[in-house]
């Protein structure tokens, strides 16, 4: 059978010729066999200034339509088209799932469950290892002070090994934002989720400005090409000894619940008909949220970090629990599991849960990720026996692994425990499944490159303003002067000078609050 394809450098798709005369292009077919490459690159002849052809194994098999009407004496060899329900959009969701599923091998499952360290994700790895999520940890960007056009094409140097496979699966670039983009440089900085959380207790108790500052953190998100934010923290701190209080919104569950409107502000308002449970991204302006850290991280013995919250089931369900269900409806793409341990047993090995009461009682399906190196937390000290805490997680229900840096290993361990049946392949099929629904969902498939069309959107003015509308309506005053017949505020506005002390006076990293980078390296 002879087919003829185009390529277009822009992306990477493949289209027969059949469509191509028909005027109807479908990036939905994969081809296979020998083709003369053509191209108006300089390493080859200029044959038609409208098309070109380049060589399928020099882009790992995937070309694309450049144009139409394509001389067949230009062309030989034996092909085979074959038509991928997976890549064609125009299929139901649960379809296209099922489709690639069945394509995949052990090793691209493995590798899509996998989440590395932006330092490590190598055009080569990507490849090899079918890397299914890339991360930048706290501080990690390509360069001090990096542009948007620098992380934009950092990102998209990346996808392009993921897309170079053999299957073409797109991977999910996440990083934090959980007061604004707050690892780049001159992106908007929000109020911590503490002081946001205040507003519960004031007069103002606005969860509408909560949700446009996750709009516009959205967008910063998406300027520098960046489709996935592990943000909100939805925990409930019940202790102020604990370390990372000013992520928790309030005390009360009840706010905290409220506070859940920065979801539909991250991804887009779910559609009325959207089944509950189902993750939701409202397109490419919008990023992926991830509700964490799941569950009763905000509850640990003494306010200790990472420790054991020690409460009935009743306790946490009632106390703990109740944002998960706002998040969950409100369709939020991922769940990030807690360093913590519920009653002595650590959440990322919790099967009851994670698997039992998350995904079958609440019924999400969108995807669990591990928190950064939770699987080797698991034993004390730290990766002291990888295999038993990699069989733990995954059996526990955890889908997508932050590995971040020893990928090698994970990959290998993991391997082995299915290939063993300690893990079946149904448990594997079942993260892959929930991985692949998400970046589904969000349009990775059909777009998977980033570009510079929102770059105006990182430290817009609005978001500014927004900004400092949060601050005022957040300040709280705790006391006014040493007497409260003779208050210290509002000032004289003829003062004479103002003493400001303290390491905090001039320091824009402290007055920023914790996980704030400000884009050094």
């Amino acid at each position: 059978m002879l087919s003829l394809f185009s390529y277009c450098p822009s992306s990477d798709r493949t289209i027969p010729s059949d469509r191509l005369a028909a005027g109807t292009p479908s990036p939905h077919y994969w081809a296979e066999g020998p083709i003369i490459p053509i191209s108006h690159r300089a390493d080859a002849p200029i044959i038609n200034k409208h098309l070109e052809v380049a060589l399928l194994s020099k882009y790992g098999g995937i070309v694309e339509l450049c144009s139409c009407f394509l001389p067949p004496q230009l062309f030989f060899g034996h092909w085979r088209a074959e038509y991928l329900k997976y890549k064609d959009p125009r299929q139901p969701l649960n379809v296209r799932i099922n489709d690639l599923l069945s394509r995949m091998t052990l090793a691209e499952k493995i590798g899509q469950m996998s989440q590395i360290e932006r330092v490590n994700a190598s055009f080569d790895v990507m490849q090899k290892y079918f890397i299914g999520s890339v991360l930048s940890g706290g501080g990690s960007v390509p360069s001090p002070r990096a542009s948007v056009e620098t992380w934009v094409n950092m990102v998209n140097e990346i996808q392009r090994g993921s897309l170079s496979t053999r299957l073409g699966i797109p991977m999910i670039y996440g990083i934090d934002a959980v007061h604004g983009h707050n690892n780049v440089y001159r992106a908007t900085v929000f109020p911590h989720n503490i002081g946001l959380g205040l507003q519960g207790k004031s007069f103002y108790m606005d969860p509408a400005l909560v949700k446009k500052i996750g709009a516009a953190t959205a967008l910063e998100v998406r300027a520098t090409g960046i489709p996935y934010v592990f943000a909100p923290c939805i925990a409930v701190c019940r202790d102020p000894r604990w370390g990372r209080c000013y992520e928790s919104y309030s005390e009360d569950p009840k706010i905290v619940q409220e506070m859940t409107e920065i979801i539909p502000g991250l991804q887009g308002d779910i559609p009325a008909n959207s089944p509950k449970g189902v993750p939701y991204v409202a397109g490419k302006t919008k990023v992926a949220a991830c509700s964490k850290h799941y569950v009763g991280d905000g509850g640990t013995y003494m306010g200790i970090n990472e420790n054991n919250t020690i409460i009935s089931q009743h306790g946490l369900l009632s106390i703990h629990m109740p944002p998960y269900y706002n998040a969950v409806i409100k369709g939020v793409s991922t769940v990030m599991v807690s360093y913590s341990s519920w009653n002595g047993v650590k959440m990322h090995a919790n099967h009851y849960l994670v698997t039992d009461f998350l995904k079958n009682k609440l019924r999400f399906r969108g995807f669990v990720i591990s928190d950064w190196q939770g699987l080797d937390r698991i034993t004390s000290p730290p990766h002291a026996d990888y295999p038993y805490s990699i069989k733990l997680g995954i059996l526990a229900g955890i889908d997508m692994v932050m590995i971040p840096y020893s990928y090698t290993e994970f990959i290998t361990d993991l391997t082995n425990l299915v290939q063993n049946n300690t893990i079946p392949m149904s448990r594997i099929d079942d993260a892959v499944r929930r991985i692949l629904r998400v970046k589904f969902t969000m349009g990775l498939f059909e777009n998977p490159f980033a570009d510079l069309s929102l770059s105006d959107q990182l430290g817009k003015q609005e978001h500014r303003d927004l900004a400092r509308e949060a601050v005022r309506k957040s300040l709280v005053l705790l006391k006014n002067g040493k007497y409260s017949e003779k208050p210290l505020l509002p000032l004289p506005k003829r003062a004479g000078k103002i003493l400001v002390a303290g390491s905090h006076a001039d320091n824009l990293g402290y007055q920023c609050g914790g996980g704030q980078s400000l884009g050094k390296d």
